[in-house]
């Protein structure tokens, strides 16, 4: 064979491996996706059908397929909501029609363990093409990464008789949950086409992303789904009864007051309203999720406390200052210290506020971000690391993410240090998203940290490649891994105040069940 014989067979064969890597066959039909520098994107693929009309408030129901080829080149729009997303920006556009999820995928096909992405904001905002979302860094490690989008807010919490009467399960609300179960069933059945193994999926969450994998876990819904499983900085375990609104009945009464807020008297003039009319109602209360007997029908806590969760290893973790970006300590008092939560979480036992001395201003404004840090995320991680661990000699890898970025003064971060979501540039190592100051030391964090990440989606152990040795959580007292510069094992901190809020609510579970 000549030489250029030779070429031009090399050329041939690279075109039709490149074409081969951009399409896919999916449930709905064929799609083509985008390539980007030895990676393939498949962008807005739908695994659900649109959620409008008489599908409102209905468990996801299979696409509906298309003919041809259907170019998976652009995000779709983001999930109807309000206000902004942790970057501080509005999503680009909103839709009720929005169950697509997002696939980046190494062109040398597999099988590759994935990674099932569940973002954050509140169940109220939030969206699965945020560029820190990305997962090219990442599928560069030999990970494919799907993004996936879900019901938001009243659309995807609302609980209501009526819902409740015309189910066959006799439930209502968690409607966003079951999106996300639809997402992963979706991966099982069709992730083989881009490479992925099913048999080796793990579901990740920031925020309400890792609360929604807590609940996951706990769902028998979602049982044989994923095989691993990533929190940060969320989780659902504080006890029902300081949060009642949780409970199935408590929250119809809400949905009939957020009918009530738009006027309408029944679930079918809901569902003959528009969705930006529907934007307009009172959906706090309706924008959580449910114990209801579906999805939900116990507590995380207690199916975590009976050895009912998935067995499987997790890697799960929280930030040193979370409250930082969610409160501003600059107008904390000692004076007001309690008053103050008060009026932010309701009333709450005296034992959690005396746990945090605020003597002086000063020492409440540490107080304040103390407080808040642990009673919103690290007693929920420090209980799902302890739960999780004490049975089936399941592997825990705890973090405790220390890294202050170098948000510049003039943003909206300035100030915020280790704060909630902080860690997610890092994570998805995408610091070049932010023209910040990135210092060497936060540059090789990142490195790290997606490395570590990536190995634990591949083998369940995020250790190997060179990196600082992470020590399997044990009890109470950890160890954990503290991702920081440098990178230091270390032990759980501020057990004092958290074991006040383990003794107050073993009280509280123990008062509910005499």
């Amino acid at each position: 064979m000549t030489a250029n014989a030779y070429r031009l067979g090399f050329t041939i064969l690279f075109l039709i491996t490149t074409v081969l890597a951009r399409a896919a066959q999916v449930e709905g039909g064929r799609i083509d996706g985008v390539p980007i520098g030895g990676l393939t994107a498949f962008k807005g693929v739908p695994f659900a059908a649109a959620p409008v009309g008489q599908l409102r408030w209905r468990e996801p129901q299979p696409v509906a397929p298309w003919s041809g080829v259907r170019r998976a080149d652009k995000f779709s729009p983001a999930c109807m909501q309000v206000g902004i997303s942790m970057s501080g920006e509005a999503p680009p556009a909103i839709s009720e029609d929005c169950l697509y999820l997002n696939i980046w995928t190494p062109n040398e096909r597999g099988p590759l363990p994935v990674l099932v992405w569940i973002h954050g904001g509140g169940f109220v905002n939030g969206s699965a093409a945020m560029p820190l979302y990305s997962g090219d860094a990442l599928a560069r490690r030999g990970v494919v990464v799907v993004t996936v989008a879900y019901r938001l807010g009243a659309f995807g919490f609302l609980a209501h008789p009526e819902l409740t009467r015309e189910s066959a399960h006799r439930s209502s609300g968690n409607y966003g949950l079951m999106d996300q179960v639809a997402a992963l069933k979706w991966v099982r059945r069709n992730i083989a086409a881009f490479g992925g193994d099913p048999n080796r999926v793990t579901v990740a969450g920031q925020s309400a992303g890792s609360m929604s994998v807590s609940i996951l876990m706990a769902s028998p819904l979602a049982k044989g789904l994923f095989h691993r499983a990533i929190g940060q900085s969320g989780g659902l375990f504080e006890p029902v009864q300081l949060a009642p609104r949780f409970l199935l009945a408590n929250a119809e009464r809400d949905g009939e007051a957020y009918a009530a807020s738009v006027g309408a008297k029944s679930i079918a003039s809901l569902r003959a309203r528009s969705a930006d009319a529907l934007l307009k109602g009172a959906f706090g209360p309706v924008s959580h999720p449910v114990i209801e007997p579906y999805l939900l029908p116990e507590t995380p806590y207690d199916v975590f406390a009976a050895g009912r969760q998935s067995q499987m290893p997790i890697l799960i973790g929280s930030n040193a200052e979370e409250a930082r970006s969610l409160t501003d300590p600059k107008d904390v008092k000692a004076s007001t210290f309690a008053a103050d939560i008060e009026k932010t979480f309701g009333a709450l036992p005296p034992q959690l506020i005396e746990a945090y001395p605020h003597r002086t201003d000063e020492e409440a404004r540490r107080a304040r971000i103390a407080f808040e840090t642990d009673l919103r995320f690290g007693w929920n991680m420090w209980a799902w690391a302890r739960l999780h661990t004490s049975q089936s000699n399941n592997k825990v890898y705890s973090y405790r993410f220390t890294q202050k970025p170098p948000f510049p003064n003039d943003s909206v971060y300035a100030g915020w240090g280790a704060s909630h979501f902080a860690e997610l540039w890092y994570m998805f190592d995408h610091l070049d998203q932010e023209r910040w100051r990135w210092s060497a030391g936060d540059r090789k964090l990142a490195n790290a940290m997606a490395s570590y990440w990536a190995n634990f989606v591949k083998s369940g152990n995020p250790n190997g490649g060179g990196l600082p040795n992470w020590p399997a959580f044990q009890d109470a007292h950890g160890p954990l891994l503290v991702l920081g510069t440098p990178i230091t094992p270390g032990e759980v901190t501020g057990r004092d105040a958290l074991n006040v809020f383990d003794a107050v609510y073993a009280q509280v579970r123990a008062s509910a069940n005499k």
